[in-house]
Order: C-alpha cells, then sequence, then structure tokens
C-alpha cells in the first residue's frame, strides 16, 4: 500500500493564483516631496543669508521711479506690439488661407522674410531708417515728386522699437492663427454654407470661437516671448526695463541686486500674464468636451 498521496486541491489552487499575480514595486512618492523640500529649503536659505544678493539695495530700487517709468515703458511695448502684430498677422493668415495665388505670395513672403532676419538686425533698420532714406517722396513713379518730406522725425526710437517688434511679431502670429483655424472641422463650414449663412458671419460666430482653443495657447507664448525680448531694444537705449536697470548698475556697481529687480518683475509681469491667459482660456472652452 502506497502512503504517497496528491497535494490538497486547495494548495494546488494557492500556488496558481500566486503565479497570476502582477507584481508591482512598492511607491515612495514622500522621498521624492522630501529631496525636494531639501533642495528648495536649502536654496531658500542661500538667497536669505548669503551677502552677495545685497537684498538692502534690491528694495531700495525694486519700486524705485525710475525702475517703475522703465517697467511701464516695457508694458507699453509688449502691448502696441502685441496689437499691431496680431492684426497684421491675423489678415497674413487669411491672406495664406485664400484662393488668391498672388495674396498667398505675398503672405508667404512676408512671413519667410520676417522669420528669417534676426529681431536685432530689424530693429536697428528701422532705428536707421533716416540715414538710409533722408527723404521720401509721393509722385509719379520713376518720375517727378509732387511732396517730400524729410525722415529724420518720421520714426523715433520708441516708434522704431514698436515697429520692428510688431512686423516681427506679424510672421508668427501669421502661423498660429491660421493653424487655429485649419484646426476647425471643415464640415462646419460646409454645413453653415448649405444654411445659407454669410461667409463673414461664419468666420465670426463658427471658425474664430472654435480656432481660439488651439490659437490661445501659442499665442501666450508669443506674448510672454514678446514681453521678455523687449529686453533687445536696449540697443537702441530706450528706457525699458532692462535698459534701466544696467544704467543703475553701471552708476552704482550692484549688478547683482539690480539685475534681480530686473528678473522679479519679469517673473511677476509673466506670471500676471499667465493669470490671465487661464481665464481666457476657460472662457473659449465652454461647451469643449476637455
Amino acid at each position: 500500500m502506497s502512503l504517497t498521496s496528491d497535494p490538497p486541491k486547495a494548495a494546488v489552487v494557492a500556488t496558481e493564483d500566486y503565479g497570476a499575480l502582477k507584481v508591482v514595486p512598492v511607491r515612495h512618492p514622500w522621498r521624492w516631496v522630501a529631496v525636494a523640500a531639501v533642495l528648495v529649503a536649502q536654496f531658500l536659505h542661500g538667497l536669505a543669508t548669503n551677502p552677495a544678493w545685497e537684498w538692502d539695495v534690491f528694495a531700495r530700487f525694486f519700486t524705485a521711479e525710475t525702475i517703475l517709468k522703465a517697467v511701464w515703458v516695457t508694458l507699453q511695448l509688449t502691448f502696441y506690439g502685441t496689437v499691431l502684430g496680431f492684426a497684421l498677422g491675423i489678415l497674413l493668415a487669411f491672406m495664406r488661407l485664400s484662393a488668391s495665388r498672388f495674396l498667398v505670395s505675398v503672405a508667404v513672403a512676408y512671413i519667410w522674410a520676417f522669420r528669417s532676419i534676426p529681431l536685432i538686425v530689424q530693429l536697428l533698420f528701422w532705428f536707421n531708417l533716416a540715414y538710409l532714406y533722408k527723404e521720401l517722396q509721393f509722385g509719379i513713379p520713376f518720375g517727378p515728386g509732387f511732396y517730400s518730406f524729410d525722415t529724420m522725425g518720421l520714426v523715433g526710437a520708441l516708434g522704431a522699437a514698436v515697429l520692428g517688434l510688431a512686423l516681427h511679431q506679424a510672421a508668427y502670429a501669421a502661423e498660429i492663427v491660421r493653424g487655429g483655424v485649419l484646426a476647425v472641422d471643415s464640415g462646419q463650414l460646409e454645413a453653415a454654407a448649405a444654411l445659407g449663412i454669410p461667409k463673414l458671419r461664419r468666420l465670426r460666430r463658427i471658425v474664430l470661437p472654435q480656432a481660439m482653443r488651439s490659437i490661445l495657447p501659442s499665442a501666450a507664448n508669443e506674448i510672454i516671448s514678446l514681453f521678455k525680448g523687449t529686453s533687445i531694444v536696449s540697443v537702441m537705449a530706450i528706457g525699458e526695463l532692462f535698459y534701466q536697470v544696467q544704467v543703475v548698475y553701471g552708476r552704482n556697481g550692484r549688478v547683482v541686486p539690480l539685475l534681480m529687480v530686473a528678473t522679479v518683475w519679469y517673473i511677476l509681469l509673466t506670471a500676471a500674464l499667465s493669470v490671465l491667459q487661464h481665464y481666457v482660456e476657460r472662457h473659449y472652452a465652454k461647451g469643449a468636451t476637455r
């Protein structure tokens, strides 16, 4: 008589169940939180205790009258560059989307040219317009002129900066707007046309509200880039934020705290633009599934 026997059924079932289990490593999220907290604490401690930051100098100049005026000039450059740039960009975008080969060619040539030339070169060109063309005439092409005027006072430093920023911004805004319009389902336009809705109303009530969902994130990035890019007009001796900071630390030699003044102002204003972007995006996201 054999003393061996088959294993119990419960043991077989248990062995098979363990083999089918999915092994998941134990996660320790608080470890990374602790590491990040220690690094942030060390960074903040260094900011607070390192005398090289000269926070007393920072506090003295952060709300100084010259700095506040420079911030206002920076905001003006950003506002005018954005408004004029996107107005021209929208026109260029619809020129590229038109059925006219001539309009498409003009828009493509403009976008290609202004995206190819560095912004600083464009700014210096407009700043030196009076050197290139001392006088402008209106009259018969290649013939006598009926009216002429001096270009010396035509474009000042601030006007040249706004013109250069706006024309440069328009090339990028055109592609952003065109991409947003192309993202709208063409079937909706066909349905609207079948219902007899006028073309302008189709554009205003159907295309643009939906295109804004695609346009806004990229457009906000461009506006923020333009806001920070206004510092490049310092080469034209315009009293915007970065130029004014350079003037101040050129006089007193406090480079680090003055650079921190500019940095904190850029951070605060960029945060304000990001908050505004959030609310505008939420407005145009009404009715969206996501």
